[in-house]
């Protein structure tokens, strides 16, 4: 999930029309089955031991995605699903992977350190040693002081973010409190306030500034670049340090490093003492195929009527490449499998077609997911749909890390509410207890709501994903929560099949207007 595009927006509950006050039957016996077959003989943390410890990275346009987009055809294919496909959702551009990477203080003293090279940055000419310059800026004029002191150096950024001790756990799950509240319903919003003139100019200086600062040590002839964004405890996130687009401008090659790291670095450096620095990054750039991909299968309905219809649900494949991308979203892409595993182990007869998606693109900005609903939904700017939209009863997304679910936001959809909180009753005792009329943004439901399809994100506990593993070089299978994950895959069995059995649709918001004529 790319947190970067993340918000909570209010929508109110003003008026719920009578038909959504009416309350549906259940199917017991087979909610029961779910959660036998989910709870007793869980294959969810076999499926991401694969998406992550034997496939590895999943960086966009890497080979790493591509293993895992194989992988799992290869799975749903075996458990019996149909139409398994990777299909193409549009042009990305360059995939990249790392080779090698090493780094190392070597003055005052030798010591390994934390890093990575950041996505898309080239290799160094072999390994490289060479003195450490502190750069300090905050407009273009103070990079003239640096002119000609650059060529053969490694520039260090500033550190902007002070390290501190917190007394917080890093880890925790959502009290009963934070629940019953994230359940009451809000005043309507239009979301996030827009940036003022001033916000806006400060961010563009900033953008402008970075820009300046690139161009400049690749012209003056450094060597590589070390930085870092936050992070504690040889924790730090990773991000891209230059564009994948194909004809994308030369940059140094760049390390993402603990910030302790950089830290210690600064404080030798301000003191006036020597640092050197000895490292070797070999990336290689993916060129042969600019096409992203989607993963596709299929449990066909059984109904005359209804077979043609679509309940859909999925999670984001792709991953950043510090580490193998478990919580974001090896997990969702876990659960996603193992729900629709467990309706094919039940032979469950589902009435609409059942559609899982594993989308690649999410963390460069909802690629895979808005690129299938424009392929065979309709276009979001004109609202000019086709004839699968209207086809698609509701889709489920699975993204906020490892954490057990605890309810559902319904992006403002009240109609849709007395369905869920009587769906989530046989899970009370797992903890999933929550419908909230808020939306959240961030993830892949965005291009189906966008769209005026029902497009839905689970509230997961968050547990420790944004303080130690979303993005980061900790991302690892190790932080994903068994537990968790089978009450999640039963859960969202679950709701698909209620989804894929009812009589009608999902009710639907009103149609969004086009943004542009």
């Amino acid at each position: 999930m790319n947190k970067a595009y993340a918000f909570l927006l209010g929508t109110a509950f003003l008026a719920v029309p009578a038909f959504a006050q009416q309350a549906e039957p259940l199917d017991a016996a087979v909610v029961e089955k779910i959660r036998q077959e989910g709870l007793k003989n869980s294959q969810v943390m076999d499926i991401a031991f694969y998406l992550t410890d034997v496939n590895g990275p999943r960086l966009s346009g890497s080979p790493g995605l591509a293993r895992a987009n194989q992988w799992t055809k290869d799975k749903l294919t075996s458990w019996g699903l149909k139409n398994a496909t990777i299909e193409p959702w549009g042009t990305f551009g360059k995939g990249w992977e790392v080779e090698k990477s090493y780094l190392a203080l070597t003055k005052p003293y030798y010591q390994p350190m934390i890093g990575s090279p950041k996505a898309w940055t080239p290799s160094t000419n072999g390994t490289v040693k060479g003195q450490v310059v502190l750069v300090k800026a905050t407009k273009e004029e103070d990079l003239a002081q640096y002119a000609g002191k650059l060529k053969g150096k490694i520039v260090m950024m500033q550190v902007n973010n002070p390290i501190k001790t917190s007394f917080e756990p890093s880890a925790f799950r959502y009290t009963d409190e934070q629940l019953q509240k994230m359940a009451e319903p809000v005043q309507p919003s239009a979301g996030r306030a827009p940036m003022s003139e001033e916000q806006m100019a400060a961010f563009r200086a900033r953008r402008a500034l970075a820009t300046k600062m690139s161009e400049m040590f690749l012209q003056e002839g450094a060597a590589a670049v070390l930085s870092s964004r936050s992070g504690s405890h040889g924790t730090f996130f990773t991000s891209n340090g230059a564009s994948y687009a194909q004809d994308a401008k030369p940059v140094l090659p760049e390390f993402e490093i603990a910030l302790e790291d950089l830290a210690r670095m600064s404080r030798l450096l301000s003191a006036g003492i020597p640092v050197e620095v000895e490292l070797e990054s070999k990336t290689r750039f993916v060129t042969d195929d600019p096409q992203g991909y989607n993963v596709i299968a299929e449990i066909p309905g059984t109904d005359k009527k209804l077979k043609s219809e679509l309940v859909m649900l999925g999670g984001h494949i792709d991953s950043w490449h510090a580490a193998t991308g478990a919580t974001d979203n090896a997990a969702g892409v876990a659960v996603m499998m193992e729900a629709v595993r467990i309706i094919k182990a039940l032979n469950l007869q589902p009435k609409r077609t059942i559609r899982i998606a594993l989308w690649g693109g999410e963390e460069q900005g909802l690629h895979g997911s808005r690129g299938y609903a424009k392929k065979h939904l309709g276009d979001a700017q004109t609202m000019q749909t086709l004839p699968e939209y209207d086809k698609v009863s509701a889709y489920f997304n699975l993204d906020n890390g490892t954490g057990k679910i605890r309810g559902i936001y319904t992006q403002g959809n009240e109609a849709v509410a007395p369905l869920f909180k009587e769906w989530f009753k046989p899970f009370h005792d797992l903890g999933a207890t929550t419908v909230t009329n808020r939306n959240t943004g961030g993830t892949d439901h965005l291009a189906f709501d966008a769209l005026g399809i029902p497009g839905f994100q689970f509230i997961q506990d968050e547990l420790e994903y944004d303080t130690r593993t979303h993005h980061t070089n900790m991302d690892t299978y190790d932080r994903l929560q068994p537990e968790d994950l089978k009450q999640a895959s039963v859960i969202v069995a679950s709701f698909v099949y209620q989804t894929a059995n009812r009589k009608d649709k999902l009710p639907r918001k009103p149609k969004p207007q086009p943004k542009q004529s």
